[in-house]
């Protein structure tokens, strides 16, 4: 079963979002994650404030979901992103 991680992101510094925006993508791919959405126009429609992006990766599963998260792979992107931005990371069983 897939598992999902939402994330809301809040950019403080847009060259350093940028940074982790290339370091992130081949962590992603080498744990079989593949990006749904990546930014684009957001609207909330009920609930608390708007983040700057939203972003949703499909893992083939939750165990390699949180695999990906505790990595030495991904540690070094995590870092520069929370130097670059405040997140809300969430993952989810899916269908």
């Amino acid at each position: 079963m897939p598992a999902y991680v939402i994330a809301k992101v809040w950019v403080e510094d847009k060259d350093g979002y940028e940074l982790y925006r290339q370091m992130v993508a081949p962590t992603i791919e080498r744990f079989g994650g593949r990006f749904l959405a990546r930014g684009g126009r957001i609207e909330v429609l009920e609930g608390g404030p708007c983040s700057d992006r939203v972003i949703i990766v499909e893992f083939p599963n939750y165990e390699t979901a949180l695999e990906w998260y505790s990595s030495a792979e991904y540690a070094p992107a995590k870092t520069q992103r929370m130097s670059a931005s405040e997140a809300e990371l969430t993952i989810v069983d899916g269908l």
